[in-house]
């Protein structure tokens, strides 16, 4: 009940955070105006921001036991679909992440998930090939929980601009914290539904 609770709730906010997202594509400037990226590289911004939507509204549907059983064809199209995204939004993150708000710290956080989000994904896709499908499943689980990274970014932004707290000191930090709580978090799912032999659900 609780697994099926946190699917519905993380597919909700992975469905709203990556259809806003897309705001990117409109002729205007999309917010915040107030970062570098939006205006001096507005192209690998926008190109990001709706490959990594993509992967990220695509996520939650392929951890569904009854997809992958029902619609094995769909769940492989989906799954194609969201590691192609994952590298068109990796690539144009390289570019974003080298000029990122508020320097050298920032920078390397972001880079640094590019590089654990493209490896996890490889992974999976790896895996699947050589008929590992418990492994693929495994690094499906910590490619997404850093896609997830889109979702836990803005919770951050949004309590550290509610905190008033100045964003030179809150960004470099959140850079960061947007991603490692949830590798480590995808860590402790697995190790327990190792432990209990279950089916990958969220």
């Amino acid at each position: 009940m609780i697994a099926r609770l946190f699917w519905v709730v993380l597919m909700l906010s992975a469905t709203m955070v990556g259809a806003v997202s897309f705001r990117y594509l409109s002729p205007v400037v999309p917010f915040p105006a107030r970062l570098a990226n939006v205006l001096t590289h507005r192209d690998a911004l926008t190109i990001h921001a709706c490959a990594a939507s993509v992967a990220l509204i695509i996520g939650p549907w392929q951890f569904l036991p009854g997809l992958r059983r029902r619609r094995l064809n769909l769940h492989r199209v989906l799954g194609r679909c969201y590691a192609a995204s994952v590298l068109v939004g990796w690539l144009a993150s390289i570019i974003v992440a080298l000029h990122a708000q508020t320097g050298a710290c920032a920078a390397a956080g972001f880079l640094a998930l590019g590089l654990c989000w493209i490896t996890a994904t490889f992974m999976a896709v790896w895996k699947i090939t050589h008929g590992e499908i418990a492994a693929h499943r495994r690094w499906m689980i910590r490619s997404y929980a850093l896609t997830a990274a889109g979702i836990t970014l803005r919770i951050y932004l949004g309590t550290a601009l509610g905190l008033q707290l100045p964003f030179v000191v809150a960004y470099p930090i959140i850079a960061w914290l947007c991603w490692v709580p949830n590798a480590v978090g995808a860590e402790i799912v697995l190790r327990v539904r190792q432990g209990r032999k279950q089916e990958v659900l969220f």
